[in-house]
């Protein structure tokens, strides 16, 4: 009884080990999928066209591709298509918009107009 108890108790182990791996696995991708719909939500607000985006998401899905989707195969879709959203002409120019708006409101003669 004292064996069954201990092989129980390792089993137990295991399952608590694999549920852990799983919730890391699922954080990970819970992550990039933000990132992800952040940088969408930035080029929509950027007005990009369906087309481009369009685009962007073909050039991910052929990338990847891959005949036996797994687990890892959604982290690495994921990754690629933030790779290719970020590396997006319009997104590459916001950061200097963003940078001379921001200047335009610290002015202090802009804020007292």
């Amino acid at each position: 009884e004292l064996q069954q108890k201990v092989e129980e108790t390792e089993l137990l182990k295991m399952e608590l080990q694999m549920l852990e791996t799983e919730r890391v696995r699922l954080s990970l991708v819970e992550e990039k999928l933000m990132d992800v719909l952040q940088l969408l939500q930035q080029l929509r607000d950027l007005n990009i066209s369906k087309r481009a985006l369009g685009k962007i998401l073909l050039s991910t899905l052929e990338s990847c591709h891959d005949p036996q989707p797994g687990k890892a195969h959604l982290f690495e879709v994921l990754d690629m298509l933030y790779q290719e959203l970020t590396a997006c002409e319009l997104l590459q120019r916001q950061p200097m918009e963003k940078v001379q708006s921001r200047q335009s409101l610290s002015n202090p003669l802009v804020i007292s107009c």
